[in-house]
């Protein structure tokens, strides 16, 4: 059985890639208004963005609900979802602000809400660690002479969400740990025939935990009451690239395939019981592909709606996690 669905999952993707890739073509083929000097973006789901302009503030709230859908096995093999399963609505809020023409800062503020059957519901809306990071522009982009932009991340995940002596396993969203992260990304622009624009992105990031998590009690690590010790979570990153292609000036077709992995979390300390318990989880890889359609009123302001569809990797659960954010210029 667990074969048969992963097969149907398989073609099921196949199949909307090409599918996806024939309305690029088309949309290529067939103009639906005359070309634009100036395209309009407001950037994809998973890319992330370069630097913005000095003086400017950029603000993109995204809302999001999850709903699992099934899993990948140790082996890569799907597996179908277990019960009670886990839900969630989300709200991420980017915030960035152009310091100088090539230097940027940014966070990320996130609010969940989640809930499980059995284990009940979070108390109200509850806060996840905190990314800030610095931007700073390496190469400024010279499209006439295929020359892309470079960018480099250097920030911090604060740990800003609840992580230890929970009320209920749905309240921990945070690590506890300070995580420190850096990525390397690339922007370049493409005129195609019938004056179409098409951007690629090309994104590398990396993560690691520069402290441990005091964990007591029930905590985000799976531990329950009487629990005493640490925790740390295992290096992860995400390696993607994204294309959004530019109907018109208003309207844009949009695509990321990421690959994202995890080593497991480290958890040392001392049960109930008294117990010692030293045991690092399993690492985790997942494949997505992310389409999605943006709108842009102007070059201020624009919305992108989509949903991120996971088709393969290992020791990861298979959602569907539907958003659409607003991407606003100040």
């Amino acid at each position: 059985m667990a074969g048969r669905i992963q097969h149907r999952i398989c073609r099921t993707g196949a199949s909307f890639i090409r599918k996806f890739g024939f309305c690029l073509l088309f949309a290529a083929g067939f103009s639906l208004s005359p070309a634009y000097a100036g395209q309009w973006y407001t950037g994809s789901l998973v890319s992330p963005s370069g630097t913005t302009q000095k003086g400017i503030l950029n603000v993109e709230p995204y809302s999001s609900y999850t709903q699992p859908l099934g899993r990948f096995g140790p082996h890569g093999q799907t597996l179908s979802a277990t019960h009670p399963m886990q839900r969630m609505f989300t709200n991420s809020t980017l915030w960035k602000y152009g310091i100088s023409q090539d230097f940027s800062i940014q966070l990320h503020t996130i609010v969940n809400y989640g809930w499980k059957h059995d284990e009940g519901h979070s108390h109200g809306p509850q806060a996840g660690d905190m990314p800030v990071d610095l931007i700073y522009r390496l190469v400024r982009p010279d499209p006439a002479h295929y020359i892309p932009a470079f960018n480099l991340f250097v920030g911090m995940i604060f740990p800003t969400g609840n992580y230890t002596k929970l009320g209920s396993s749905q309240d921990g969203l945070g690590s506890g740990a300070y995580v420190f992260r850096f990525a390397l990304t690339e922007q370049s622009t493409y005129t195609l025939p019938g004056h179409h624009e098409l951007r690629l992105r090309v994104w590398n990031w990396f993560r690691r935990a520069v402290t441990s998590a005091k964990l007591t009690d029930m905590t985000s690590y799976g531990t329950t009451n009487g629990f005493r010790g640490s925790g740390q979570p295992g290096m992860s990153g995400q390696t993607g690239f994204s294309l959004e292609y530019g109907v018109n000036q208003k309207w844009v077709l949009a695509m990321d395939l990421a690959r994202d992995w995890a080593n497991g979390s480290t958890l040392r300390g001392h049960d109930q019981n008294g117990a010692y318990i030293h045991k690092t989880g399993a690492s985790a890889t997942d494949w997505q592909i992310a389409p999605a359609i943006e709108y842009n009123w102007n070059p201020h302001w624009g919305i992108i709606v989509g949903s991120p569809f996971y088709f393969a990797g290992h020791n990861k659960n298979i959602q569907a996690s539907p958003q659409f954010a607003i991407n606003a210029m100040f």
